[in-house]
């Protein structure tokens, strides 16, 4: 990290002066076709260089003539990728490879090749070239689809891209342990995905017990009406970012990185209104760079730096320019305070690199000041825990009275009694459902039926009989109608192309008389119906179902059952679980930014 602060100071000192050092001087032409000749004059230039500016920046010149030197190399290096380039179109990328798959952390890594290719062809390979299986590229955050041509996801000649494990290479297991294990990893975000999609299509009409599902809520626990779009999208980001924090906890944090960039992409498609009114997105903003962080991929500077202004952004949208509405809403803002710690922290982390020492100590002392309210006091800790109150709440207690232990027992107990309420009301509203579709199955309809009538009707069971009836006479028409509709004419033409008469009949049936339709439907089932679309339906009110967009969720199958089991094992129980942090890898993590910039100045 000290080398890129150094040699982003460089690039501002060189720009400041307008000094190119591809060119000559610096670079000669003698010394691009390495002639001994121009290499000397070149490097005598360059030692020059560096003894100016040694000086300034307090630090060996031996440190500074490198830095230089690789600066110079990695522009010679651009010039001659830009003239291949305009030449032959092949383009040069640089790589971004995990810590263990780089041979010298300093060298940088590099790869030609057509931006016309699929980016299958370039992850084949980075594995055959690097000894890696299981990986993805990821440009500016976005994985690279493999069967897309680079240039079509927007890879650029000397674009970086981050290569990413997505399951372990190393064979220290034996074969088939391994092969499993990979092959567990590279299904985690499908069956993550597949989890959640079927969640969120239940629309809580089941009975929840045996059909979970999932509701968006407010700080204070209240369902939000949310349209059924953005409703499913929302779910599915919200998921796959629970599931990603589920994993940088066991410190998987490649694997986590995949379920981020996935709760990305479907947080994207939410509407603007509603990312800007709550603060899950703009904690996700700050979890991907964390995974940059522990990944060492900080390379990826305009992502990192353009996804912490977002949720900078997002939070002073969400809580207020003073964290007004924050206090209005929780009565006070110590527990969100440490997401403005790690936002500062690895936006100072950020100014570091770039080169940025005023801007990284400013930040850091945000940093420094916030960490020594938030720490958790290890004497207060335990009183509280000795009056019966979990670590969790011990911790964000204290920190929601800015460590007054009086205040802080006050709080929980408060929290503990809100959420009972909360409880309690869930309860009464399951016993006045359930009471609710009793009283429509003693009016001779299913308790399937009852239950989504109930649902579409907000619980009003009027309006969910008055559904009932309604359906119950239009299936009575429909049945009416179809079976008048079904004429021996359209009977014969389908007969004429060679279906079987039961079939015929049951198709124009279910199609209303349509013999397009019927057609298409008897064509779909290769000419043969099942036993249950060739029994003509019964008319009892019983079998009524009421119309819905909303796909049933009620026969799931062994397998959706046990992938929704799955997702939700790695929903944490307690709703402020994201604010819960133990600061340990903070504090890490500030040790090191002060050793980096508190660096005794060598003399030169």
């Amino acid at each position: 990290m000290a080398e890129q602060n150094l040699e982003a100071k460089l690039k501002n000192l060189l720009k400041q002066e307008k000094i190119q050092l591809w060119n000559p001087p610096y670079t000669e032409q003698g010394q691009q076709q390495g002639q001994q000749q121009g290499q000397q004059q070149g490097q005598q230039h360059m030692q020059e260089l560096a003894e100016r500016y040694a000086p300034l920046l307090r630090l060996p010149m031996s440190e500074v003539g490198g830095a230089l030197e690789s600066i110079r190399a990695q522009a010679v290096k651009r010039g001659r990728g830009n003239q291949t380039f305009r030449e032959t179109s092949v383009a040069t990328l640089e790589l971004l490879l995990p810590r263990d798959a780089k041979k010298d952390p300093k060298v940088r890594t590099y790869l030609e090749t057509r931006l016309d290719v699929s980016a299958q062809q370039v992850v084949d390979r980075v594995a055959e070239e690097h000894g890696l299986r299981s990986i993805k590229l990821i440009l500016s955050g976005r994985t690279l689809s493999a069967e897309r041509r680079l240039d079509e996801q927007g890879v650029k000649n000397h674009s970086k891209v981050m290569v990413l494990r997505v399951s372990d290479g190393e064979l220290k297991q034996q074969l088939t342990e391994e092969e499993e294990e990979r092959r567990s990893q590279e299904e985690s975000v499908q069956r993550t995905q597949k989890g959640f999609q079927i969640l969120s299509e239940r629309d809580g009409s089941e009975d929840p017990d045996t059909t979970p599902f999932l509701e968006i809520a407010d700080q204070k626990g209240n369902p939000l009406k949310i349209p059924p779009t953005e409703k499913k999208a929302l779910i599915l980001a919200m998921g796959f970012h629970e599931k990603g924090r589920a994993l940088m906890k066991r410190k998987q944090h490649d694997n986590a990185l995949c379920h981020l960039l996935q709760a990305d992409q479907q947080f994207r498609k939410c509407g603007s209104a509603l990312l800007s009114s709550v603060d899950n997105y703009a904690v996700l903003q700050l979890d991907i760079v964390w995974c940059y962080r522990a990944l060492e991929a900080l390379s990826c500077l305009e992502d990192g730096r353009s996804r912490l202004q977002r949720a900078e952004d997002c939070f002073l949208r969400c809580y207020g320019e003073q964290q007004e509405r924050l206090l209005m809403i929780k009565g006070n803002t110590g527990r969100e305070e440490v997401l403005f710690l790690r936002l500062y922290l690895l936006q100072s982390l950020l100014s570091y690199i770039e080169g940025s020492d005023s801007e990284a100590r400013l930040q850091l002392s945000r940093v420094e000041s916030l960490y020594a309210r938030l720490r958790p006091d290890s004497e207060k800790m335990a009183q509280l825990m000795e009056l019966g109150f979990s670590e969790r709440e011990a911790r964000l207690g204290l920190r929601a009275s800015r460590g007054d232990l009086q205040e802080a027992a006050i709080h929980i107990s408060t929290r503990r009694q809100e959420r009972e309420e909360l409880k309690q009301r869930e309860r009464q509203k399951r016993r006045t459902r359930m009471e609710a579709i009793s009283a429509l199955m003693e009016l001779g309809f299913s308790q399937r039926d009852a239950a989504r009538a109930l649902h579409h009707a907000d619980g009003n069971v009027d309006r969910a009989y008055a559904i009932l009836l309604d359906s119950s006479q239009d299936a009575q028409a429909t049945n009416n109608n179809t079976e008048g509709g079904a004429s021996p004419e359209m009977v014969e033409q389908l007969l004429y192309l060679g279906f079987e008469r039961d079939s015929a009949e049951a198709a124009l049936r279910l199609t209303g008389g349509d013999v397009q339709s019927a057609t298409q439907l008897l064509l779909d089932n290769q000419g043969v119906l099942s036993p249950e679309l060739l029994t003509p339906p019964s008319t009892s009110s019983s079998s009524s179902t009421p119309s819905s967009e909303e796909p049933s969720s009620a026969s799931s199958s062994p397998e959706d059952s046990e992938l929704v089991s799955e997702v939700l094992e790695d929903i944490a129980p307690h709703e402020e679980d994201y604010l819960d942090l133990t600061l340990e890898e903070e504090s890490e993590l500030i040790s090191a930014m002060k050793a980096y910039l508190h660096r005794e100045p060598a003399h030169t």
